[in-house]
């Protein structure tokens, strides 16, 4: 599957939510549109507020609610984004200069606000907003302890499983879940199968930050972020916790996480380990796991190109690269 193909089946109403992001950030503060404009030239895959879409034409009628939503959803996601790069100072993401690297922290985070404002902004003016706000306003606190919570387990080196699955729920999964409940709200979805669309978009974004975390260690540096980042930053993922589980060596292996800032060469040791050790074949395996789950919460939708794709969505995580 391609996502051309994915933009092509919602034809105009992809286009109607490039309008819908692009009204929404207008202002007649030149650096802030010039910084804008520059952010939506270069923009991602938009696979939030595409699932938000999609269930949306699954479950009903595709509405000025749906855009709403998948709107905020994308404005809510760069905003999160702007400000890790920030509290990272991390001079790119996927390859290219982050805004902070560009333009400033200081004009970084005021960016990472304006865009967050217009978020709220969006859901707001939604005829269904009293239902979907607390889902969003769930998202953000979700993001914030998940992000706290991360910082503290780097700092200890302690992350287990349960700790790891909670953080990439807060940070990850947990907006892909709003996506997909607040598509899912916008076109009047029954409770059944409104929850469907959360737990299909919910294991949807587990599995997602899964591959992510895989691609650290397995991936191509060319197509995607550095390889090595997550050890570099203290970050104990699935696949290193999966290499512990087969080695007597935890206790050494945690120790060294807590010192590779004082010792960077630690990382390609525990890079070398975690392959070593079956730890990228023990994440492809729970990545799996949460694939089949999400597609099987699809099994209530009716049938329906729109379902059709949010499952070949579901597995384009299985072998995306980037």
């Amino acid at each position: 599957m391609r996502m051309e193909q994915v933009k092509e089946y919602l034809g105009s109403d992809w286009t109607r939510l490039d309008e819908v992001i692009r009204s929404s950030l207008s202002t007649d503060v030149k650096l802030l549109e010039t910084i804008n404009g520059s952010i939506l030239s270069t923009s991602g895959k938009r696979l939030r507020p595409m699932i938000c879409l999609l269930v949306a034409k699954a479950l009903g009628t595709l509405n000025s609610d749906s855009l709403r939503y998948a709107a905020a959803c994308e404005l809510l996601h760069n905003a999160t984004l702007m400000h890790d790069d920030v509290a990272d100072a991390s001079p790119e993401r996927r390859g290219r200069p982050t805004v902070s690297a560009l333009f400033g922290s200081t004009a970084a985070v005021l960016l990472g606000d304006f865009w967050l404002s217009r978020a709220v902004e969006l859901i707001m003016g939604a005829e269904t907003h009293e239902k979907v706000a607390p889902m969003f306003s769930k998202t953000l606190t979700d993001l914030a302890e998940g992000e706290m919570l991360q910082m503290e387990k780097a700092a200890s080196a302690d992350t287990d499983e349960e700790a790891y699955y909670r953080i990439i729920h807060n940070k990850t999964a947990s907006l892909f879940e709003t996506a997909g409940m607040s598509g899912a709200e916008s076109a009047g979805a029954d409770g059944q199968c409104f929850e469907a669309a959360r737990e299909f978009a919910s294991d949807f974004g587990m599995a997602f930050q899964i591959k992510d975390d895989i691609l650290d260690y397995a991936g191509d540096s060319k197509l995607g972020k550095p390889l090595g980042m997550d050890i570099s930053e203290q970050k104990i993922t699935l696949p290193l916790l999966g290499a512990l589980r087969a080695s007597d060596r935890e206790q050494e292996i945690r120790e060294k996480i807590r010192d590779i800032h004082v010792h960077p060469e630690y990382c390609g040791e525990i890079h070398a380990f975690v392959l070593e050790n079956g730890g990228v074949e023990y994440a492809a395996a729970r990545l799996d796991e949460y694939i089949a789950r999400a597609c099987r919460a699809l099994e209530v939708l009716p049938d329906s190109p729109a379902r059709r794709y949010l499952a070949d969505i579901a597995h384009y995580n299985a072998f995306r690269q980037i």
